[in-house]
């Protein structure tokens, strides 16, 4: 049984270009350019120098801060550099660049950890911690953090009691999940085992959209006759992945405003995250590589590529057949929340699930924005949110009224701006409006 959360629309899946697509590996450039800023939190700090000789799978950059995930080498060679270099975010960062010298030698700490069952759960926190994992929904959150808070209520009755492997990948285009669960299901699956075994969860519930009824069907193949894991069918709708929604939707229990999963008892991972999990621990092999979606009516030849991180994204655009027309615009990530960029040197980090390249006629030119009063972005808002209105005050700075409205609730799902006839972008001012409170709020320490 599945619950129905608010709000949402339904805009065209556009899958079909890459969904009956295996997954090809890519083969790792001649250089790679690992920035020390790949997830949400504090940057790395890099360890080695230059001229270093390093391996594939070695530690490269590291912070002591808990908010913080570790780097690591995607192939064997030389460090040439540590210098800033342009990074998906839109500025320079400094970057760790290696020189590949195509024997991808493996460092030897990259080796099997043992069972899950073998292992404590303190010794598989080392192993996710060290490992570098990371979201890869989007988020790119420290995953041994979201473990570590959790666990820190198993004593207590706030305690977590369903772990949810989302596999709902609700974005037009983004067919990465989809292909990871038909081609390898066993490393989803094993990597929902590795948190059961961290978290001893009532439930465990893997959750996926009614539209990729295949890959449930490869699940269920792969499932021991006896198990506790549900596999669920969810409503095809967006922005379905989001982990409030999610949590809506499994479970029937609505995250208060300003609260996280945890605090309904839940925790939520991304698919391509439970695989990484289990990799670390089967094969002691770091987050060093991800799979990508490349597409877009711009796209020669879309693809889904297993890819190293450090990849340039030409590189990448590249192993398509390039571009069969210039594109207009370029997203690292979907259309509804990807991250346009205008450097195509930047390299690929552990986040981005997506590289998208549009066409002139599929990027709408500039209008006059106008609110005709249709209260059309209340409606589709997940959030419960009034989007007009925090339009209308970031764009006056009325920073206590974007806290009133509960501004810092925004998923930034971009329902409102798809759905307004107006055409105002409303989702550029919710982040807009986030960064001015943020800088607000560290100005008043």
């Amino acid at each position: 049984m599945f619950h129905r959360f608010r709000g949402g629309i339904h805009p065209p899946g556009k899958k079909d270009a890459t969904r009956h697509k295996p997954i090809e590996p890519l083969p790792p450039p001649a250089r790679v350019f690992l920035p020390m800023l790949m997830h949400t939190g504090v940057p790395c700090e890099p360890i080695v120098r230059p001229d270093q000789e390093v391996f594939m799978g070695q530690l490269v950059a590291d912070s002591k801060e808990l908010m913080s995930a570790p780097i690591h080498s995607p192939v064997s060679g030389r460090v040439l550099a540590i210098e800033p270099h342009p990074h998906p975010n839109g500025s320079r960062v400094l970057s760790v660049i290696i020189e590949n010298d195509g024997r991808d030698m493996l460092h030897e700490t990259v080796h099997p950890k043992g069972s899950v069952e073998s292992l404590t759960p303190e010794q598989l926190l080392l192993i996710i911690r060290g490992a570098g994992i990371v979201g890869m929904g989007g988020s790119a959150f420290p995953t041994h953090l979201k473990i570590l808070k959790a666990r820190e209520k198993m004593e207590t009755r706030e305690r977590c009691d369903t772990v949810i492997i989302n596999a709902a990948e609700c974005e037009p285009y983004i067919t990465a999940d989809h292909r990871l669960m038909l081609e390898a299901p066993e490393e989803v699956l094993g990597g929902l085992r590795v948190l059961m075994k961290l978290l001893e969860p009532k439930r465990a519930v893997i959750a996926v959209q009614s539209n990729k009824r295949d890959a449930l069907e490869a699940l269920r193949r792969t499932l021991p006759g006896k198990t506790r894991i549900e596999l669920l069918t969810l409503r095809t709708r967006y922005p379905q992945g989001s982990d409030k929604q999610v949590v809506k939707s499994v479970t029937g229990r609505e995250v208060p405003p300003g609260q996280l999963p945890s605090d309904v008892k839940c925790v939520v991972f991304n698919a391509n995250t439970a695989a990484a999990l289990h990799r670390a621990v089967t094969t002691g092999q770091p987050l060093i590589r991800r799979i990508v979606t490349v597409s877009g009516s711009a796209v020669a030849n879309a693809k889904n590529l297993d890819v190293r991180f450090g990849t340039p994204l030409a590189d990448i655009f590249n192993a398509t057949g390039g571009f069969r027309e210039q594109p207009v615009k370029v997203l690292t990530g979907g259309p509804m929340m990807g991250a346009a960029q205008h450097d195509l040197t930047a390299p690929l980090i552990k986040g981005c699930n997506a590289l998208l390249a549009f066409a002139g006629e599929d990027v709408p030119p500039p209008g006059n924005e106008i609110c005709i009063r249709c209260g059309r972005c209340a409606r589709v808002c997940p959030a419960h949110l009034l989007p007009i209105y925090l339009y209308m005050n970031e764009r006056k700075d009325r920073l206590r009224e974007l806290e009133k409205l509960h501004l810092d609730d925004c998923i930034e799902c971009g329902s409102c701006s798809y759905i307004c006839p107006g055409r105002l972008h409303l989702v550029h001012s919710m982040r807009t409006g986030k960064q001015k409170l943020r800088d607000s709020r560290k100005e008043a320490g």
